[in-house]
């Protein structure tokens, strides 16, 4: 996409300073994500309370065994190979055939974070994507950096409706635009849902007659509240159109770590794809760190104690999201019952007129600043997931409510009862006190 540099008016060049006037108009914001854990810093900073619940972190440390094979690799400081080490792939490929997609490592592709491959693939595929509505912020926000659009799909549990996208993609057609894939959370953020098998099975059909590619973020895969839930990847069902694309920042909650991988379909497409999208890497990322590969290649591998640790965390994020949501459900809010990782999303449209009385609220996004301004509560609006404003919707991310200290977050994740704990207990304690006052 070619950079189109916009020039000022003349009396906007009279009064800007040189740099200034040499940018165009920005087309993306800072993530909202990204914006709620800075606004949070900011607030301790100044020393007033937060109960942070806007940005997306698995809030525990890392494993010891995972830091000291970090320590270990230490000494890989080439570059190394854009798709990234061999031992790094062959163990990403074991983590997916031991989930029932036997994979082949040549069609495995790492990179800093499945975030930079989402948007490398959404650069290689080419065309329009269609996105959930609601999804994750940065689907549709990457669509314009890689000189494409966006169609918003109404949907549930992370799949958009099958029978809406097909009539989605027929109108961009027909106005000339043509959308080449569509991308899908299993589980979902930011609702904390998983979608069914019949709806997986549907968005499959839709995408074979309209030849489309799936791009599957399972990054929340192994974080579903209870074990015995069916979980259906298009992968196994459209396995010749089908990317799957995971990590390691929130299942082992090393966000900071930057590595995620893909797995590349099979057939005619894999191959191809797998060129494209290491050709955009070759270019922006050069090669996932080198250490943080050898570190990953072990994470994938899944020794016991890691297994252990994936279990353990799985069961507190099930724990606090039911707490949270309890609240939300008590103050009078409608609440998807948590399903996956460590999301809640409470719509407050039943309690409209009560806040368009007490608090002169109309929207989500007013809603979100009313709960920061004057409770220090954290939250993001449904609209920063591509939702109307209207349907007063938030997303609350109940993982850094697990304590500021990694003795906390220990104890939390080794607890059996964790929402007994008195840090947690007095988070839970004061959402009660900040709903009950919102809505009296």
């Amino acid at each position: 996409m070619a950079l189109t540099i916009a020039p000022p008016s003349h009396a906007a060049a009279r009064s800007a300073s040189p740099a200034r006037s040499c940018l165009g108009p920005s087309r993306v914001a800072l993530s909202a994500t990204l914006a709620a854990s800075e606004t949070m810093d900011a607030r301790r900073r100044r020393g007033e309370p937060v109960l942070p619940m806007g940005f997306g972190e698995a809030g525990l440390p890392a494993h010891p065994l995972l830091r000291q094979a970090l320590a270990g690799a230490a000494g890989y400081t080439s570059y190394g190979p854009v798709a990234g080490h061999a031992r790094l792939r062959e163990a990403a490929a074991g983590y997916w055939t031991r989930r029932g997609l036997p994979t082949d490592a040549g069609l495995v592709v790492s990179g800093p974070g499945s975030k930079a491959l989402l948007f490398g693939l959404l650069a290689a595929i080419g065309g329009d994507v269609a996105v959930t509505q609601p999804s994750w912020v940065s689907y549709a926000a990457q669509a314009p950096l890689a000189g494409h659009a966006a169609h918003f799909v109404p949907g549930d549990g992370g799949v958009p409706d099958a029978a809406e996208l097909a009539r989605t993609v027929c109108s961009a057609r027909a106005a000339g635009r043509r959308v080449r894939s569509v991308i899908v959370t299993l589980p979902d953020n930011p609702t904390g849902t998983l979608a069914p098998s019949a709806a997986v099975r549907a968005l499959c059909s839709v995408a074979d007659r309209h030849d489309l590619i799936v791009i599957s973020d399972e990054i929340y895969r192994d974080l579903v509240h209870d074990g015995g839930t069916e979980f259906v990847s298009p992968a196994s069902l459209a396995p010749e159109r089908t990317v799957v694309t995971t990590g390691l920042s929130k299942s082992l909650a090393l966000g900071g770590w930057r590595l995620g991988v893909a797995r590349l379909p099979g057939g005619w497409l894999g191959p191809e794809l797998r060129d494209r999208l290491l050709a955009v890497g070759s270019e922006i990322w050069s090669a996932p760190a080198g250490p943080v590969q050898q570190a990953a290649a072990v994470a994938f591998g899944e020794p016991p104690a890691l297994a252990e640790r994936v279990a353990l965390s799985r069961r507190l994020h099930a724990c606090v999201a039911r707490q949270v949501a309890l609240r939300f459900a008590k103050a009078g809010a409608a609440v998807p019952a948590p399903a996956a990782a460590f999301y809640v999303y409470p719509d407050f449209t039943p309690l409209a007129d009560v806040l368009l009385e007490r608090h002169e609220i109309t929207s989500d996004e007013g809603l979100a600043e009313l709960l920061l301004a004057r409770y220090g509560v954290c939250v993001l609006p449904g609209s920063a997931f591509g939702e109307p404003g209207g349907r007063l919707r938030l997303r609350a991310a109940t993982s850094l409510l697990y304590g500021e200290t990694d003795a906390r977050r220990t104890a939390a994740l080794d607890s059996a009862d964790p929402c007994s704990l008195p840090w947690i207990a007095a988070s839970l304690d004061r959402l009660d006190e900040v709903l009950a006052d919102l809505v009296a």
